[in-house]
């Protein structure tokens, strides 16, 4: 408890040093958005309650912490948020049939003779609870990379008002393609790093290359951040678009 507590002290040091206010705002939203992941969880035990309506909820939630709360309200969150709830939403739909098609719902065989003890009639569908976790593990990425893109556009609207609508999406278009390889090789060490173990276990088993690719437990982490990826990548045009939509409109109003 106290290594948590002495780290805790050395990042808030930090970031209220390099970020001022805005660190402060950071640090807090990390222990506001760790309360909207307890509540979600809390709200999915209960009977009859849909766990991907509750995570949507959640991740709007989140989102606002995350733009709002720590960015204030503008120009360049309200674009953001909009663009971060257009595109999760678009990607529920795809990750639901995608989990319905893998068939990753559920333990792998790996994770089942640890979990023997337990009984797995908990009274939450398996399918909808695999759609939440993906879910929940791209909003990250996806408001991450929403921000990223319409910050810079409205700098660039700010000292070039005159900029058509088409010239500032190209704009958005470029910083997307500037972050996009960052972006999903985050991803995909995130998931290294978090499984290496495993990857370590497979190889004193003696796994061969496909019984690694084909096992669940690999499986649902690759789709994971496959869908992860497809979710940072289409908000780079969604944002861009929304962005250069309602700075332009607004500048022609004005």
């Amino acid at each position: 408890m106290n290594v948590l507590v002495l780290l805790a002290a050395i990042l808030f040091l930090l970031m209220t040093w390099i970020g001022g206010k805005k660190g402060i705002r950071s640090f807090i939203a990390l222990f506001l958005n760790f309360g909207v992941i307890i509540v979600t969880l809390f709200f999915m035990n209960v009977p009859d309650m849909n766990s991907v309506i509750i995570t949507l909820i959640a991740c709007v939630a989140i989102s606002c912490i995350n733009l709002f709360f720590i960015n204030e309200v503008n120009r360049k969150t309200k674009t953001a948020f909009l663009s971060t709830i257009i595109t999760t939403v678009i990607l529920v739909i795809f990750i639901t049939i995608i989990t319905y098609k893998a068939m990753i719902q559920g333990f792998g065989e790996e994770e089942t003779e640890e979990m023997g003890m337990f009984s797995f009639y908990i009274g939450i569908d398996f399918v909808k609870l695999a759609v939440s976790v993906i879910i929940m593990s791209t909003i990250g990425a996806i408001t991450d990379a929403a921000m990223a893109i319409s910050s810079p556009m409205r700098e660039m609207h700010y000292h070039h008002p005159n900029i058509s609508r088409k010239e500032l999406f190209h704009f958005g278009l470029s910083i997307g393609r500037d972050i996009l390889g960052t972006s999903t090789n985050t991803l995909f060490f995130a998931f290294f790093g978090g499984y290496l173990a495993l990857l370590i276990w497979f190889k004193d088993l003696s796994y061969s290359l496909g019984a690694i690719v084909n096992s669940k437990i690999f499986s649902s982490e690759m789709i994971t951040i496959c869908c992860s990826a497809i979710g940072v990548t289409a908000v780079i045009p969604v944002t861009s678009w929304i962005t250069a939509y309602f700075l332009v409109k607004n500048n022609e109003k004005s």
